[in-house]
């Protein structure tokens, strides 16, 4: 079979980010709740989305600044893990995420009589992004040429098709799912690659695990 040639290639697009230091921070889990509150919603996508640009090989059990300080820094494991599982992929607005965030918190504190706070650990700074968009010159039209490029980029590629798309800028399918559907007419592979959860991993095993995808579809179409 020949190989579909899209009529608009997919550019790949890395980005930077911006950090920013607020000036405010939290010794405890209610100064933490209180400040959450009240950040800038760059401080809630750089604490929660951006962590992933920032452990580009491994999330860990802690996947955002949030769950980590509470369970490292803290000490409170049990406040951890509760925010350690929350999913932003499930949350159409940082706003709504935010929301979550604080009723976790909350009904946490609720059970306690007494604030956990960093005795020993260090205080939590809050900080928020911006990201940077940075045009890679890169293209491709075939999904043979996707898989070569997807497999040598920047990590920060990655994560700009994937946490940016689907986000900030409201690709639900991210974007690599939604070339691959409209311009190769492939719609399995589009979904398998949409159904992608970014934030149960980390941005090389999302990589990899497209790539794999890709390998299966092109075994079986007798891609070249």
């Amino acid at each position: 079979m020949n190989k579909k040639i899209a009529e608009h290639p997919f550019l790949f697009t890395g980005c930077w980010e911006l950090r920013e230091m607020l000036g405010r921070s939290a010794r405890d889990e209610q100064q933490l709740l209180e400040a959450i509150e009240e950040i800038p919603l760059d401080s809630i996508y750089y604490h929660t989305h951006s962590f992933f640009l920032r452990h580009k090989y491994i999330a860990g059990p802690y996947p955002n600044d949030f769950a980590t300080w509470a369970a490292i820094q803290v000490r409170d494991r049990v406040l951890g893990e509760k925010l350690g599982i929350l999913d932003p992929y499930d949350f159409e607005s940082l706003e709504s995420l935010r929301a979550e965030i604080v009723t976790i918190i909350e009904e946490h504190l609720s059970q306690l009589q007494i604030i956990p706070r960093a005795i020993y650990g260090e205080p939590f700074h809050f900080m928020q992004s911006r990201i940077i968009e940075v045009p890679t010159g890169l293209r491709a039209r075939t999904l043979t040429e996707f898989r070569e490029i997807l497999a040598g980029i920047d990590a920060s590629v990655v994560y700009y098709h994937t946490f940016e798309a689907i986000l900030r800028l409201g690709r639900r399918k991210g974007d690599f799912a939604l070339w691959i559907e409209e311009q190769l007419g492939l719609p399995e592979l589009a979904k398998k690659i949409s159904l992608l959860d970014p934030y149960r991993t980390s941005l090389e095993s999302i990589r990899h695990r497209i790539i794999k995808l890709c390998d299966e579809v092109m075994e079986k179409r007798a891609y070249i």
